[in-house]
């Protein structure tokens, strides 16, 4: 596994992968969406998986004498690296954000705050449930994998923003820059964390079993 990793790192990974992790950086912009930076990892995920297709990736990795239940765990394992990779570069920058603006809160969405990063575990949660298992049907069809993941991510945002545009008890308490309120927002992060981790096991074991059935 140690080698496959390896390889996915070395050779699969996109060079947009690395670029779009720099825009963590965008959540210094002020009164800019929270979730936009997290998006463009998902399409990082397009590219990885398209650029893998055209250069025949998936036969080559194939030939090796490895299992094809490991080929999908190497590159969900390298997925969920990224992720995770881009949710400890952004919070630093959320940070810095809160502090640049003097807690002046996001007019765009939902504040820089800990409700925020526990609704982005549950946003990649959704897109890998999705767009994994899809993708391993065919192990080809990458552009209606991102379809119906492009899809689930969109129908979240918008129902996770609408719980902060909707004034509510809810809204005021989710949308808060308070030190009290973010401490009561951990149970939303820790919450976020787990379901995220489930989710992506349980996400590459649908791919796996999907990708078994693929004749190559």
């Amino acid at each position: 596994m140690k080698n496959l990793l390896y390889k996915e790192f070395k050779l699969a990974a996109h060079p947009t992968t690395y670029l779009f992790l720099i825009l963590s950086t965008m959540m210094l912009i002020p009164n800019y969406p929270g979730y936009v930076a997290f998006m463009y990892v998902c399409l990082s995920m397009f590219f990885i998986f398209l650029g893998g297709r055209e250069n025949k990736d998936i036969y080559y990795t194939a030939l090796l004498p490895v299992r094809k239940r490991d080929i999908v765990k190497a590159r969900c394992l390298m997925i969920a690296t990224i992720e995770l990779v881009q949710i400890a570069l952004a919070a630093p920058m959320a940070v810095l954000a809160n502090h640049l603006y003097h807690d002046a809160g996001n007019l765009a969405g939902i504040d820089l705050n800990v409700a925020l990063f526990g609704s982005v575990f549950l946003f990649f949660a959704v897109f890998n449930i999705t767009f994994l298992p899809i993708f391993y049907r065919s192990a080809y069809k990458v552009g209606i994998a991102l379809l119906y993941g492009g899809i689930a991510i969109l129908i979240y945002y918008i129902a996770a923003e609408m719980l902060v545009w909707m004034p509510s008890p809810i809204s005021t308490f989710l949308d808060s820059l308070n030190p009290d309120d973010m401490i009561k927002q951990l149970p939303i992060l820790f919450s976020g964390m787990l379901i995220w981790v489930v989710t992506t096991i349980l996400a590459y074991q649908k791919a796996a079993a999907n990708f078994e059935k693929v004749d190559l």
